[in-house]
C-alpha cells in the first residue's frame, strides 16, 4: 500500500478558533486554499455539505479552475436531487475537473438539519433511500443504454446519461457507524470513511466493514480523519492544544453554542463522545479535547505531538489497513502549509520504508 492525504477546503476563513468574517463565498480564499493544498502535496481535498452553506458543486468547480493536479471529494446528501440528475451533474463536474472528482455520500446524521431542506425521513429510511440512490446513480454513470427503475424512493423510465465521468469509475466514499451504514457501504463504497477514533474502535469498525463487504464479494479501502496539532517539541504541541481548547470554548460561548449533542441520530458522534469521556489523551497521541467540547458532533479528534510523533501515530492506523488520512487544522490555511513541510513527507517516507520491508519479507 501507499498512503494518501486528504485535506478539506472551505468557502471562507473560519474555524473553532478563528471567527468567520468577510463575505460568505470568498472566491479568492477558495482558490488560495485549494492551491495551498496542491502545493503542500495533498492528494485530494474534501468539499463539505451543510444545509445553510454555499453549493459544493460550485465551490469544487471554482477550486478546480485554480488548480491542476489535486483531486476533489465532493460531499453529497441523497434526497434533494434525483439520482439520475445527480449522475449527470457529477459526470459533468468530473469532466470539468479533468477526471479529478470523487463523491462522498452522506445519508444525514441529524433529523433537524435534514428538515431544513425538506427531508422528513427518519434515519433508517434515509439509509434505505441512500442504498437505492446509489444503485440508480451507478447505473446512470455506467449504463450505455436507457433503463427503467421502479423502487421505493425513485422511479424512472428510459433513464440515460449521455455524459459519463472522464474516469473509468467515479470513486464513492461513504461513512457511518450504524449497522445500516455498514450494510450500505458493503454494497456500494470504494472507500469507507471513519472519524478519528482510538485504535481499538477504529480496528473494530474496519473489521466489521471488511466482513460485511466480503459477504458481497467486495473489498473496501479506508480513510480516517484527524486534526493534527504539531509543535517543535511535545511540550509545545500540548501547550498549543490547550490554547486551542480554551480559545474554542470562548468562541463557542460567544456564538451561543449550547454544548449539547448536535447529532442525536449519529452513532459516529456517540462513539466520539464515548471516547472523549474516557479521557483527554488516549493511545499515544490522540486528544479528545475539542471532541468533548462539541459533543462529538464532527471530526474533531486531534493527534498531538512533534511531526515525528504524529507520523508514528498515523502509522499505527496504517497498520490496521487504513491507507488514507483526512487532516485539517484549527488554523486552516497556515496548518496546511505546515503539514506540507513536515508531516506529509515524513509520513510518506516512513510508509515507503515499512512497505519496502514488508515486500522483502
Amino acid at each position: 500500500m501507499s498512503i494518501q492525504f486528504l485535506g478539506m477546503i472551505g468557502h471562507r476563513l473560519a474555524s473553532e478558533i478563528i471567527p468567520a468574517s468577510g463575505t460568505l463565498f470568498d472566491k479568492q480564499y477558495i482558490a488560495d486554499f485549494a492551491r495551498a493544498h496542491e502545493q503542500a502535496g495533498f492528494d485530494r481535498v474534501l468539499v463539505g455539505y451543510w444545509s445553510d452553506q454555499p453549493d459544493g458543486f460550485l465551490v469544487t468547480a471554482h477550486a478546480a479552475a485554480n488548480t491542476s493536479r489535486i483531486k476533489f471529494l465532493l460531499a453529497h446528501r441523497p434526497g434533494f436531487v434525483s439520482p439520475t440528475l445527480a449522475a449527470r451533474k457529477l459526470a459533468s463536474l468530473d469532466n470539468l475537473t479533468d477526471g479529478r472528482l470523487a463523491v462522498h455520500i452522506i445519508s444525514g446524521g441529524s433529523d433537524s438539519e435534514q428538515r431544513r431542506d425538506g427531508d422528513f425521513l427518519d434515519k433508517t429510511q434515509r439509509y434505505a433511500r441512500t442504498d437505492e440512490f446509489l444503485q440508480v446513480l451507478k447505473q446512470s454513470l455506467e449504463s450505455n443504454s436507457p433503463y427503467d427503475h421502479q423502487g421505493t424512493f425513485y422511479q424512472a423510465e428510459q433513464a440515460f446519461s449521455a455524459i459519463k465521468p472522464q474516469q473509468a469509475h467515479l470513486p464513492i466514499y461513504f461513512g457511518g457507524s450504524s449497522p445500516e451504514a455498514i450494510e450500505v457501504a458493503s454494497r456500494h463504497a470504494d472507500v469507507f470513511a471513519l472519524w478519528g477514533e482510538p485504535l481499538a474502535g477504529a480496528a473494530e469498525t474496519v473489521n466489521a466493514v471488511r466482513a460485511a463487504a466480503a459477504k458481497q464479494g467486495r473489498a473496501i479501502k479506508f480513510n480516517i480523519s484527524f486534526r493534527p496539532i504539531l509543535g517543535s517539541t511535545e511540550k509545545e504541541a500540548w501547550e498549543r492544544a490547550e490554547y486551542i481548547r480554551e480559545t474554542a470554548r470562548k468562541q463557542l460561548l460567544e456564538s451561543g453554542y449550547t454544548f449539547g449533542l448536535p447529532k442525536p441520530q449519529s452513532i459516529g458522534a456517540k462513539r466520539l463522545l464515548e471516547a472523549a469521556n474516557q479521557g483527554d489523551r488516549l493511545d499515544k497521541h490522540l486528544w479528545t479535547g475539542i471532541a468533548k467540547l462539541v459533543s462529538g458532533g464532527y471530526n474533531s479528534t486531534a493527534l498531538v505531538g512533534t511531526p515525528d510523533q504524529v507520523s508514528d501515530a498515523l502509522l499505527d492506523y496504517y497498520d490496521l489497513g487504513i491507507d488514507s488520512v483526512l487532516i485539517r487544522g484549527f488554523d486552516p490555511l497556515n496548518d496546511v502549509i505546515e503539514y506540507g513541510k513536515t508531516l506529509l513527507p515524513l509520513t510518506r517516507e516512513k510508509v515507503a520504508a515499512k512497505d519496502h520491508i514488508a515486500r522483502r519479507a
